[in-house]
């Protein structure tokens, strides 16, 4: 048996969903258990599905903060985050402009490290010169093609492009198996606590397609059972 969040809606189209997901999570919760009885076990056992995306003005602004985020806790990267816009006097969030033209010892000076600082103008230049995608072409791109083109960003990896897919744009088959989080709630719940390899997490991922990105979530939350 499993618990999901909530009944099917519109998911003939899902860009009319009031809750942001491309996908019918009640859908794909059935799915799931019907794919995978031992992955419906967890879905039953963790309860109803949950996760929504977090809304973003633009591409650039999600990526922004992810890179500040990046290897720090939620509330260090907060504090420096409000500091780089108080520095610039730009709110709710600097234009690309503003940060490709601030004075690096401005960015450092509210925490950034040199490398945060390159990264950041390197997204501000290529988000200038439309090699970022506004939020409405990006809902038009296949997963793959946003990865590749938002990881020639310095400081941006694979694994960034996948947060930002499954937390900010919703998509719904994204499998990040390079994650701690989703590598330890797999070892956990399938493996009697082994961290799996990742092909044997892209093997059995197979059979989850195409709502990977629920039955990773579902993975986080087996560190908290």
């Amino acid at each position: 048996m499993y618990v999901c969040g909530m009944a099917s809606i519109a998911a003939s189209n899902p860009l009319a969903r009031p809750d942001g997901l491309l996908y019918d999570p009640d859908l794909a919760c059935r799915h799931l258990a019907g794919a995978d009885p031992r992955l419906g076990e967890l879905i039953a056992r963790a309860g109803p599905y949950s996760m929504r995306p977090q809304p973003t003005q633009s591409l650039f602004a999600a990526l922004a903060r992810s890179i500040v985020y990046q290897q720090l806790s939620g509330r260090a990267a907060e504090t420096i985050l409000g500091r780089v816009i108080r520095a610039l006097g730009r709110r709710p969030f600097p234009a690309p402009r503003d940060l490709l033209q601030a004075r690096p010892e401005l960015l450092r000076a509210a925490g950034l490290s040199a490398a945060k600082t390159a990264a950041l103008k390197d997204l501000a230049a290529k988000t200038l010169e439309g090699s970022i995608p506004s939020l409405a072409r990006v809902r038009s791109m296949e997963d793959e093609e946003i990865i590749e083109r938002l990881t020639a960003v310095r400081g941006i990896g694979r694994w960034t492009v996948e947060m930002l897919l499954i937390f900010r744009l919703g998509r719904p088959d994204v499998l990040p198996f390079t994650d701690l989080g989703v590598r330890k709630g797999f070892g956990s719940w399938f493996r009697r606590g082994k961290l799996p390899e990742p092909a044997v997490m892209i093997r059995r991922g197979e059979r989850w397609r195409p709502y990977r990105s629920v039955a990773s979530w579902y993975l986080w939350r087996v560190l908290e059972l």
